[in-house]
């Protein structure tokens, strides 16, 4: 209030005059433009926000088809590596499966070499019965026996067999 008291009429008249004025040459000249530029602004705006909205529906669509690929890749992954699993077990399967055979071809000659040994120790043995036995039959002819010599002689002859 004390601000109107400083000013008179007149002026509080030629500053409302002025305004006018002023406010109806911006009205005429500018306010066009400026509304033509918020326009072309709000356009603009408008425009960035189609072309954002677009490209979220294009990174969504690309997401899905990557997300589509991620999942195949990974499916494929799991068949490869249920196939190498697979393989893995045939490899080692076949690794028993020769194992056992190779130790059956091992039992086998062993068994074979066994029997060839036991023969032969069998034909020793009874090479050396047949000496025994010549050598006995000889001393026996050679002297004539009491029934001590008799005894004696039975012994030697079981010492020589367990000695073999």
């Amino acid at each position: 209030m004390e601000l109107l008291k400083l000013l008179s009429a007149n002026e509080i008249v030629a500053q409302v005059l002025s305004f006018l004025i002023l406010f109806f040459i911006l009205r005429i000249f500018v306010w066009k433009r400026v509304l033509g530029l918020l326009d072309q602004r709000k356009e603009r705006i408008a425009s960035e926000f189609n072309r954002i909205e677009e490209l979220k529906a294009q990174v969504g669509k690309l997401k899905t088809e990557y997300e589509g690929k991620l999942s195949a890749i990974e499916e494929a992954a799991n068949r490869r590596i249920q196939e190498a699993i697979a393989e893995g077990r045939k490899i080692n399967d076949e690794a028993r499966k020769k194992a056992h055979e190779q130790a059956q071809e091992i039992i086998t000659n062993a068994e074979s070499n066994i029997k060839y040994e036991l023969s032969k120790v069998k034909e020793e043995l009874k090479d050396k019965i047949i000496d025994l036995t010549i050598a006995a039959t000889e001393s026996v002819i050679q002297e004539k026996l009491t029934p001590d010599a008799d005894r004696k002689l039975v012994e030697d002859f079981l010492e020589k067999l367990e000695d073999v």
